[in-house]
């Protein structure tokens, strides 16, 4: 069992829920700068999604976690992240498959899931963690406020 504290994203809505779920991918950053990371490499992820909203849909759900899980470790787990050329790029440093570009990604991708749901939660952090003591949290709103339509 994966049992961890995180940083709290700050939100007004009732409901808070968070998944846990790591996935094995290998990637390399296509940078000079990026030293020993430009090369092909592996990690094991781990990956806490927040997702908080004020509403729960016909199953009791803010979101069944294992739609999450689906959306992200059946995506991600044993793969190449820079093979993911929808999401990943060699030619933008916004879509180098950085510990901080693939966090954003994942709430770009959670983001959209949701919002074709009926009770419209809202992805407010990712907590990801590419190795024992290195880890980005993004927070989708943070420079604009939450987002409560």
């Amino acid at each position: 069992m994966i049992q961890q504290i995180y940083p709290s994203a700050a939100h007004p809505f009732r409901y808070e829920l968070n998944k846990d779920m790591q996935f094995a991918a290998a990637h390399y950053v296509p940078s000079e700068s990026a030293g020993a990371c430009s090369r092909v490499h592996g990690h094991t992820y781990f990956v806490n999604v927040t997702v908080a909203g004020d509403e729960l849909d016909e199953s009791g759900f803010l979101v069944n976690f294992s739609q999450i899980k689906k959306l992200i470790h059946n995506r991600f787990d044993h793969s190449l992240l820079n093979d993911h050329s929808a999401l990943f790029s060699d030619e933008d440093p916004n879509r180098y498959p950085t510990t901080e570009n693939v966090a954003r990604i994942i709430a770009e991708l959670v983001s959209d899931f949701l919002a074709q749901t009926v009770n419209k939660p809202q992805c407010v952090q990712i907590f990801l963690r590419e190795t024992p003591t290195s880890y980005v949290i993004y927070r989708p709103y943070a420079a604009g406020g939450n987002r409560h339509e």
